[in-house]
Parts: structure tokens; sequence; C-alpha cells
């Protein structure tokens, strides 16, 4: 299918790049439009009792996170000073209605409850400001037409809370993309000259990255139509766009070259521009015009190869990938859902780019791709002129098919090293400080923290509601607090390490209130955990009517998060695992080769979590990589390396082992097979492992910390993928496992036959000689024989055909059939179809060309069978008259018998019986080891049961 694609693209090209780049100006249109539809948040589970509290809030009760955070500062009053109050009163007076929904500052209360609105030093106080909106758009709208309004005379004012905080969230997002482009730009292209030694060749995958980035965004406005998407999408986007298009891009042009190549030195098609060569014009445009006409079909056969080849493995391997990133799509968490969308959709965009736009470009440019050659390119060059069975990474796989022990231990050993750190580690939230240290907002937040009293203290919030719990009621002095609601608050206060436990919402048209439980544990300490819990198992009630009470806050909001994710993370484990074992097992046609794949992974994965805790939540990075260390990770960005990883690492698997069985199909052997793989692909993993780290460690670089987990996490996993699992640990276990590797049990035989994935294309090599039936060892007959022409009877020539003429035996038409063998050990340089013909293979009679006329004739084999060759007989329409030739059946000539003696088969005598079989053997099936010393397979043995 996929060599079809290719022939279709090089009869198409002009036509299928015209539709690209209007596709392509489409997108960009469409895909700017994305960027003021991005969501913040989404990292909470939307059916958790947390939520549905924070909702609660923000709806009947007021939100204890205020949208807008303004603080004022003073360096000569205070709180208290007539100026003071008159500057901050007057100013949040004048805010338009229209815009702002509820207004609290510290003169909005009397006694100990203003406090909380004032500093230690009473020099700053905060106004709390809710704005107008029922989603982020309107609300920022409604800050900036405030914002400015907000300034008080003679005081300093800095601006924080959810609005302003999400806002600077997304701008910082969108400068760490660009930031990062512009870091990767120059070292991709220097890379990718040193990679392909061509100037033309190191542009394409950067084209195809910038159309993956392209369509990524555009398919996910699509998505904003359906579901809320996240601001981090757009560092999927990019990150996985321009990763995967490169890689993608490396393996296709690789092959592409290739196969050119080939096909141009087995016609003699010098490289360059021959046709310079001549000396008048005249003769150079005949030439160039010839050059391209035999190129032609050279260049369509090298690009349906390549599709047919590379093409389908990154077609399974984009497939995977995607699987991988689907399982994000299990988790009810907004965060991680979009995220999934959005790497599906790069992924195969990616894809898209790499199997119908750069094939197009190939197809226009074919050689021309070569434009630009570096020295180390040139056909004179050491490099090019290298014995590939003595490159690195043949070697290297030899050494690990020499050694297969030491090199599995050192790298488990690593590995487990690596792993450990992770064996400790604690999730936290996202809160001001995954902003740069710099950042306005996350300044207001650590100043009200850090010098206002319960500035750190993070309340429980819990909601009481039920049916007996009066619509449009608030407690007054006619209309108190109900006994029952008051003693459920005492209980709630007497609880070990709450401080405080107060009404701070009734509702309106809900039947509900809430209490707010200040505690002085930290919230995500474990004792801070275990009161939530506490909570959540107490019960109240009136007049037996039970009331339903619910719990918030940040530390709930954590708990219900991790608990979430500890459920469907098993759902996602079993479905990412059951698709791409069914993937593998359709490419590769084993059982053993996609579970080892996958146990392959979850090392690489393991590794880059224990790295992750080792220099995020140990804080060990922290002084390289410009950010403040938690004491945590957060819980959603892990889940998503997870998948990301999961995917990445099965990319370069499928690269490594599809063409370890290519080798495996044509040779059977398990060492070569593998030492072989590697140095065909050994190099272009390594590289496309490269030019990912060099996008991957931009991000490295952002501002964000949770943008700088998420990649150095994913940096990690691609060296450990890389240089460890794929360059040694894979090879050595291939090793250990011998032929069974590619055990395929016999009942699965045949579904296999179903879902096999490998290409069946003629582009593939030659076709393969057809080979006779074979005859019983046991001839009745003492010579070989043939069909030949009746003496006396010349044939006539067939129409078009030069007289043999004055030979006492008659020449044979051109592909006649002729059991005579062949030369021993096959004479080289004949051929049969323009294939040159192996030793011992099967060739047509010498008669069918004047070249193997001067063959002289060979004594016959021993071997029956093999004096048997097929050849076609020309048809009886292009013989004169339309009749056969008459034939006659006698024995070859041999040198102690005459060419014309009669065929007599029982010259020695009637044929004799064969005599008795041999009793049959009886068998088991029983646990043998492999012929090549390695491993263990299924086998029949003798059976020795009496």
């Amino acid at each position: 299918m996929l060599s079809g694609l290719g022939r279709l693209i090089h009869r198409r090209r002009w036509t299928s790049l015209a539709l690209i780049l209007t596709m392509m100006c489409v997108a960009g249109v469409w895909g700017l439009g994305v960027f003021s539809k991005f969501k913040e948040g989404g990292f909470e589970d939307p059916d958790a009792s947390s939520t549905l509290v924070a909702k609660l809030g923000a709806t009947y009760f007021g939100s204890t996170n205020p949208d807008v955070l303004v603080l004022y500062s003073s360096d000569t009053m205070t709180v208290d000073d007539p100026r003071y109050q008159a500057s901050v009163v007057t100013t949040i007076a004048r805010l338009p209605k229209a815009n702002v929904e509820e207004i609290i500052s510290y003169w909005s209360f009397d006694g100990k409850a203003a406090e909380t609105f004032a500093s230690r030093d009473r020099r700053s106080t905060f106004v709390a400001v809710k704005l107008h909106g029922d989603d982020g758009a309107a609300q920022i709208e409604n800050y900036h037409a405030i914002k400015d309004r907000l300034a008080a005379p003679g005081l300093t004012v800095e601006f924080g809370g959810s609005v302003p905080l999400g806002e600077e969230f997304g701008k910082q997002v969108v400068n760490d993309i660009i930031r990062a482009e512009l870091m990767t730009a120059l070292p991709l292209l220097i890379l990718l000259i040193i990679l392909f030694g061509a100037l033309t060749a190191s542009f394409l995958p950067l084209i195809v990255a910038v159309f993956s980035m392209i369509g990524g965004l555009a398919v996910l406005h699509v998505v904003t139509y359906t579901t809320d998407v996240t601001s981090f999408a757009l560092e999927v986007v990019t990150m996985m766009g321009v990763g995967l298009a490169i890689d993608y891009s490396l393996f296709i042009i690789s092959r592409f070259r290739e196969e050119l190549g080939r096909g141009m030195a087995a016609q003699g098609i010098a490289a360059g521009k021959p046709w310079k060569q001549e000396r008048d014009r005249k003769s150079r445009k005949a030439a160039k015009r010839a050059y391209r006409e035999a190129l032609r079909p050279i260049r369509q056969s090298a690009l349906s190869a390549t599709m047919a080849t590379a093409g389908r493995t990154i077609v399974v391997s984009g497939i995977t990938v995607s699987a991988a990133l689907a399982g994000l799509l299990l988790f009810p968490q907004m965060f991680l859902r979009t995220i999934g969308l959005a790497g599906i959709a790069t992924v195969m965009v990616a894809v898209f780019g790499a199997t119908v736009l750069l094939p197009t470009l190939l197809a226009i440019l074919g050689p021309r791709v070569e434009f630009g050659r570096m020295p180390w390119r040139r056909p004179t060059a050491k490099r090019a002129q290298r014995d590939p069975n003595s490159g690195f990474w043949y070697r290297l796989g030899q050494s690990v098919m020499k050694h297969p022990l030491p090199y599995f231990t050192i790298v488990i050993v690593i590995l487990g090293v690596m792993f450990v750190p992770f064996l400790n580690v604690q999730f936290g939230s996202v809160d001001a400080r995954v902003l740069p240290k710099e950042s306005p907002t996350r300044a207001v937040v650590e100043t009200i923290k850090a010098d206002f009293p319960n500035g750190s203290a993070e309340p429980i919030d819990v909601v009481v509601s039920g049916d007996l719990i009066p619509r449009d009621w608030t407690p007054s002095g006619n209309d108190p607090i109900p006994p029952y609601l008051d003693d459920f608050r005492k209980k709630l206060g007497s609880l070990p390490g709450v401080s405080e436990a107060q009404f701070t919402g009734y509702s309106g048209t809900y039947g509900g209130v809430r209490i707010s439980v200040t505690h002085k544990y930290e919230p995500m300490d474990q004792r801070a955990q275990d009161l939530v819990t506490e909570i959540r198992g107490m019960h109240l009630a009136k007049d037996g009517y039970p009331m339903h009470i619910d719990v918030g806050g940040s530390t709930a909001a954590q708990m219900d998060l991790m608990s979430s994710l500890m459920e469907s993370l098993p759902k996602m484990a079993l479905v990412v695992g059951v698709a791409t074992f069914i993937l593998l097992f359709m490419f590769f046609g084993s059982i053993v080769l996609p579970l080892k794949a996958i146990a392959m992974n979850v090392l690489s994965i393991g590794a880059s979590f224990g790295a992750i805790v080792w220099g995020f939540q140990y804080g060990h990075l922290a002084g390289i990589l410009d950010f403040t260390p938690t004491g945590g990770v957060e819980a959603t960005s892990m889940i998503l390396i997870l998948a990301v990883v999961f995917g990445l690492s099965m990319d370069y698997e499928v690269f490594l082992l599809s063409r370890i069985r290519e080798e495996w199909d044509l040779t059977h052997d398990n060492r070569a097979a593998v030492a072989r793989g590697m140095q065909h692909t050994g190099s272009i993993i390594t590289s496309a492992a490269l030019l990912f780290l060099v996008v991957i460690g931009a991000f490295s670089t952002a501002g964000i910390t949770v943008v700088k987990l998420i990649g150095v996490g994913m940096f990690v996993a691609v060296v450990v993928d890389a240089v460890l699992v794929r360059s040694l640990l894979v090879p050595a276990t291939m090793r250990f496992m011998g032929a069974a590797n590619w055990w395929l049990p016999g009942f699965l035989a045949g579904l296999h036959a179903r879902m096999d994935l490998r290409e069946r294309s003629s582009v593939l090599g030659p076709p393969v000689p057809a080979v006779p039936p074979r005859l019983p060892d046991e001839q009745p007959y003492p010579y070989a024989i043939h069909w030949e022409e009746a003496p006396g009877e010349p044939r006539p020539a067939p129409r078009g055909a030069a007289s043999a003429g004055g030979h006492g035996r008659p020449e044979a038409a051109p592909g006649a059939f002729d059991a005579r063998p062949a030369a021993p050990n096959g004479a080289p340089g004949q051929s049969f179809g323009g294939v040159p013909t192996p030793p011992g293979a099967y060739r047509p009679s010498s008669a069918a060309g004047p070249e193997s006329a001067h063959v002289p004739p060979a004594r016959p084999r021993r071997d029956a069978n093999e004096a048997f060759r097929p050849a076609a007989q020309p048809p009886v329409n292009d013989l004169p008259g339309g009749e056969p030739p008459k034939l006659v059946f006698r024995t070859p000539p041999s040198e102690d018998r005459p060419s014309e003696e009669p065929w007599n088969p029982w010259a020695d005598g009637p044929p004799q019986p064969d005599p008795a079989p041999p009793p049959a053997r009886r068998t088991k099936r029983a646990i043998i080891p492999n012929p090549d010393g390695t491993g263990w397979r299924w086998g029949e043995v003798e059976d020795d049961t009496p």
C-alpha cells in the first residue's frame, strides 16, 4: 500500500505540493485563533468532592481565592492612618460596577476579622476583588478594564490573584516557546548539516517540522470547540511536533538516499551533472534530457521502496506513540485529556508530513537532494568508502553479542541506581512558585504568606448541605445559627491541630453553609491529610435526616487528585500495554519482542522518574535551572511524562527492531541480524535522539517549573533509552533469547498472517526464481533426462528472429525449457532478467542468448533434481504456423555414452522395490537449547518411554 502511495506521489508530485501548500496556509490562519481559547488549571478531578466545594464557593459563598488580589503598601503610613484609608477606599469605590461584582478590604470588617487583611507591621493591606464574567476571557477583559484604575495615591500597588496569575502563566508559556525555537533553530541546522552532509537534505526536516507545528495548532483549535484546552498543550505541540518531525524525516531521507544511490549504481548512472562533459550546447541539452529520462524510473522506484520500508515503520511508530498518548484520555483531568488530544494530533500531523509532504519534496528533488554536499559526504571521502560491516555500531553489536552478560549487568545496575530516588517521591500541587522568581504575581502571593497573619494557612473548607437547611437564609439577630450547625462547627474546632473553625459562607439559593477550618500544618503535611480524612468520616443529622458533608481546600484537592490518578493509572497501563502489544505483534510477528519492548520502556521511564525526584524534589538542579524547589513533584506532569516517554521509547524500539527483523528474514541468524540491524540504524537512532535532545533541552530552560520538569524528565529518558537501552540492553537480551526472539506459537500464526503489517512489495528486492517440485530421492531412472527437439527436424526460428543456420544441432528458442545442469557454482557475470545469477541458481538454456553460447557444457550433477531448471516456454502464436515443436525424451550427453543414444531407463535392470521403511520414531515436545547455544526453545525429542 505504501509503495503504491510512493509511486502515486511521484506521478502527481506537483499537484501534491500545491495541495499541501494550500493546506498549510489555511491551517496557519486557523491555528492562530487557538491562543485566545486556552483555559488555565484543569488539574482537578471534576467529580471529586473538593471540586464541588470550589464550585459552590465560586457560585454561592464567594471564592476564598479572589479573582484579583490588590496589594497596597506604604513606607511611612499604616493602615490605621486616615490618609491610608482615604486613598484606598476612594480608589476602590470608583471601580465600575459593570466590571466588578464584589470588593472586600480591611475596612469591610470590624475587630479581629479585619486583622487578617493587615500585615504584621501594618504598612500593607490587600483588597480582594471579584470580577464579572463566566469564563476566563471575560474576566481577563474586565481585569484590564479596571487595572489602571486601581492605583492609589501615595501607595505602592501590586497585583495578584487567579486572573493575573493565569494571564502571566499563559504569556510565560508563549515566551518559553519563542525562546526555545530561537535557541534551537541554529543548533538544529548545524547538526542536520553534519548528519546529512548536504544543505538541501538538511533543510527538509525543518520544513516538515514547521508543517507539523502549524498543523498541530490547527487541529488543537478544532479541539477547543469540543472541550477546554490548557495552555500546556502548546508546549506539547511544539516539543513533539518539532522532535518527531525531525526524527521521521531523518529516517525517510536516509532510506531514500540509500535506495536512490543503489538504483543509480545498478544502472550505471553517475551522480552529479554528467551532461556537462559534452562539448557543445546541443549535445549537453540532449544528454541532460536523456539523463532525466533514465533517472525517472529509478527515482520512482527509490521513493516506492522508501515508503515500503521507512515509511511503513514511521506509520507503525506514529500509531504506537498515539496509542501511548491515548492513555491520557482515560483520566478525568482536563489537563491530561487535552494534552493527550494535542499529542495525538501532533503525532498524526508529523506522520502525514513525513509520509506525504517529505516524499513530495524528494520526488521533485531526486538526486538534487545532495545539493550543497559537504566534503565528508563526497564519494571520494574515506567515510563514504568505509566497509559497512566495519562501522562503530556493527563492532558494538558484535561486542554485545560476544559478551552479553557484562553489558546486561552494568546497564541494569545503572538503571537501578537511577530509579532509587523515586522510592521517596512526594507529590505536590501547582502554585505560584512554578513561575519565575522575578514574577510580580508570585511576589504578591509570597508577600502575603510571609507578612500577613494566617497568610501561609490554607484552610480546609467544609460545606454542609441538605434539604433541611432553608434557601435564602443568612444568620442575623432574629435568625440565629441553628444549634446543630453551631455544635458541628465547635466539633470541627476541637479536632487535633485545628486553631479555628468559623462560618465563612451562607447560601442565598443553595441550601448549605461553609465552615473554614484553619490548622497549623502545611497543606501537604501528612497530618493535614489525616485531618481531611477524619472530617470526611464525620456525620451530621437533624431529626434523623443526614446532612451532606463535602470537604475542599488545597489539601483535599491534592488528595482527590492522587486518588483519581491512582484509580485511572491501571486502566491506562492496561489499555496502552494491550494496544502496544497488538501493534508490535502485527508488525514483528512475535510475542516475545512486544513483551520485551514494553519491559525496556518501563526501565527507561523508571530511570527518568528517579532523575526527576533527585533534581526537583531534592532540589539538586535548582541552582543550574534556576527554580524554587517545593519539596515535591507535580503528579499530573509525571503522568504526562509517562505517556510521552513510553511513546518515544517505543518509537526508537520500532526503528531498531524493524531493521533487525529485516535482516533476520534474510539470514535467520540472530547474531548477524542484531549486529547488522544496529549498524544500519544505530547512527540514525542516535542522531534522531541527539536532535530531539536539542529540542527538549531548550524547554528545560523555560520559566515555568513544571515545563522544566517535563523537559528534564524527557531529556533523561531519551538519553537513557538511546545510549543504554537501545544500544546495549536490547541487543544483550536478544542475544540471551536467541531464536526465541521470533517465536510465534502455531495457533497464532494464522492470526498474524491476517494481521501482518509488513509490506508486500516487489520493490524490496529482485524476484525469487521459482523452484521446481522436488522429485523423489531414489529415482528409477539411471540418468537425468531433459526435453529437446527431435533430430532431423530443425525447429524454425520465431518471427523476427535471425536464423541460426549451418549447425548440426538446431538452436532452441529464447527462454525454451532446458533441463541441462547449470555451470558449477554459478558462472560469474551471467544474469537472468537483469538479476545476477547466484551460485547454483537455475538459469535458462545456453540457447537463450548469444553470450552463453561460449560457455562449455558442464558435467551433469549426481543429484537428478539439480538437472531441472524452470524456463518460460515461448507462446505458440510466436511460432510459424502456430504449432508447437516436436519433442522427444533423451538422456543428457555424457563422456561414456553417445548423445544420440535412445532413452533406455532400464538399461541396468528393472527398478527394485523400496526397502521396508524403518519403524517410525516416537517423539515428544520438550524444552531444548537453541542451536547457537543461546536461550531455549520448544522442540521435538525422541521418546524413550517404553
